[in-house]
């Protein structure tokens, strides 16, 4: 006769491992139908010796979704788990003769028991050294990097609300910036930006800065504090918005990341946004710029110096099929017949006129005597599609502009050496004046690229894997060699993976610097969009025209 013990220990709950001994005598010829009045919880165990081909079948005091796990021993044993009919489910240890652990989340069948079985006589034992029940299964709360957080939750541990602490960031304004005591230790050159939204019901998100996609904050536990912690240069500018409660939708992809447009909001902690009158809490963004961010001068008000125009215009396209609107700029005391006159054309016209700010940033410029006196032709799209169409590398587009633009332009008297001429745009406006600067070269002697989509390939859409990206910089590869100058700036927070304008800009300047193509670089902790684009424009402009106007002098 073989004996089986049935063990438990009430003793030691953190682990529920080492048992009491109760010993339970059966004889080997004992069919398995036999023993599945068996049964082992959480802490309890069984060992002994098992004699050949009389399996040993076991109950589990558990429900449907608990989590199990446990270990098992036994040379040349099976331990698995079988329905009612003894058809195995799943394997759980093969009996190598060494200590096997195993886990499982108990099925919905509830006739599922444990099943011990050997083809020669050994000796086994099984422990279950836990059950978690559903619904106790969750992670541990979050630790959070920021250190003002961490001694809000140790407040919070001590019975204390939240309410000092959302007076303490009222009064110091949001997000919460920090430099010391971060674990681990943030670099010299680093700063810890953690955003804060109160209330929530049940989500927020950050918006755009500064990874430029939809992240998830983490609610601090048992409170009305939602955060997200980043590390970054201290040099950065950032925007934002904050997205509380999100709604959630049984939609497509797109559908379910737009949805964020229905409650993206202003920060109501921070003061600080663009434009700095938006016209409600929905529209503009929050801003922030740490101690470190590059001063810009050229964006400063100046009433004493002298004020350009802007004349409206609507122009038709043959070639295109549709009509748009178009602004010019010209200096003051604009004189058309001036040989060291400069000429801009800009696309994405009405923001870069109302978000931008060119006519003041010119203004100011020429002023200074920085840059030579430049007018500037800025060219608005008909609508979001037609621009999704005509921007990224169109011969259509660069007909338009050779065949109908630039003539138009030049019976408004507005021309300049191509030397001193400059196409500029952002993003696919950015790539588009790449594409120009390529093909148009007669034309344009200077190309200004603001975060230029150059991860683009003709079907491509942001987000979406291509099958054949960055088309345009492969076509610089067997291009004849100019000497167009082009400009390309990114900023390191616009690096997402298979659509990274701050890798596929890199990748876009070695390969003009490989061909000897003349080419310009600067990058900055920022990201995508007009509030960024704002603050490094003068800089480009004077990268390209400054040097035509210190030969002027």
């Amino acid at each position: 006769m073989s004996t089986f013990a049935a063990i438990s220990d009430n003793a030691l709950a953190t682990s529920a491992i080492f048992l009491a001994l109760l010993t339970t005598p059966f004889s080997t010829t004992l069919s398995a139908n036999n023993q599945t009045d068996r049964m082992l919880g959480a802490g309890e165990s069984l060992e002994g010796s098992l004699d050949a081909n009389h399996p040993i079948t076991i109950r589990l005091n558990a429900i449907e979704g608990d989590y199990i796990r446990g270990q098992f021993t036994g040379q040349d044993a099976t331990l698995s788990l079988v329905d009612s009919n003894q058809a195995p489910v799943r394997r759980l240890a093969k009996g190598n003769g060494e200590r096997e652990s195993f886990y499982f989340v108990l099925p919905q069948e509830n006739s599922v028991r444990l099943h011990i079985t050997s083809a020669v006589p050994t000796t086994v034992e099984l422990e279950l050294a836990s059950i978690v029940p559903a619904s106790e299964q969750m992670p541990p709360p979050q630790s959070p990097a920021s250190p003002r957080l961490k001694a809000l939750q140790r407040s919070i541990a001590r019975g204390e609300n939240t309410q000092s602490f959302w007076n303490e960031i009222e009064s110091s304004g949001a997000p919460l910036v920090e430099y010391e005591n971060v674990t681990p230790p943030l670099a010299d050159d680093e700063a810890l930006v953690t955003f804060l939204y109160r209330g929530a019901k049940n989500r927020a998100q950050v918006f755009s800065a500064p990874s430029g996609d939809h992240d998830e904050m983490v609610r601090l536990e048992n409170t009305d504090v939602w955060y997200a912690s980043y590390r970054v240069p201290r040099s950065a500018r950032l925007s934002y918005k904050l997205a509380p409660d999100v709604p959630q939708l049984n939609e497509s992809f797109w559908d379910r990341r737009r949805a964020i447009l229905a409650t993206a909001q202003l920060d109501p902690l921070n003061p600080h946004s663009f434009p700095e009158h938006p016209v409600d809490r929905f529209a503009g963004e929050s801003v922030l710029e740490l101690p470190s961010a590059p001063a810009q001068p050229w964006l400063e008000s100046e009433p004493k110096i002298p004020t350009g125009s802007v004349t409206p215009h609507r122009i038709t396209s043959d070639i295109l099929g549709n009509t748009r609107n178009v602004f010019v700029y010209r200096p003051s005391g604009y004189q058309s017949d001036d040989p060291d006159n400069a000429l801009m054309v800009v696309f994405d016209g009405e923001r870069y006129v109302n978000d931008v700010d060119v006519p003041h940033i010119l203004d100011r410029l020429i002023a200074a005597k920085q840059i030579p006196p430049t007018a500037a032709i800025l060219i608005s799209n008909p609508s979001q599609a037609s621009r999704s169409k005509e921007l990224p590398c169109n011969p259509d587009f660069a007909r338009f502009l050779s065949d109908e633009l630039m003539p138009w332009a030049r019976q408004e008297h507005l021309t300049a050496d191509r030397s001193r001429t400059v196409v500029a745009g952002a993003s696919y406006g950015g790539l588009a004046a790449a594409y120009i600067g390529l093909t148009l070269p007669e034309i344009f002697g200077n190309a200004y690229c603001q975060s230029g989509s150059f991860w683009w390939s003709p079907g491509a859409k942001p987000g979406s894997p291509q099958a054949d990206p960055e088309w345009l910089t492969r076509q610089f590869v067997s291009a004849d060699v100019s000497d167009v100058n082009f400009y390309l700036e990114a900023g390191s927070f616009e690096d997402h993976g298979d659509t990274s304008i701050f890798k596929s800009t890199r990748h876009l300047r070695d390969v003009l610097q490989a061909k000897g193509f003349q080419v310009q670089h600067r990058e900055y902790a920022s990201g995508h969009g007009y509030y960024y684009w704002r603050y490094n424009f003068p800089n480009g402009v004077i990268a390209l025209l400054g040097d035509a106007h210190d030969n002027k002098e």
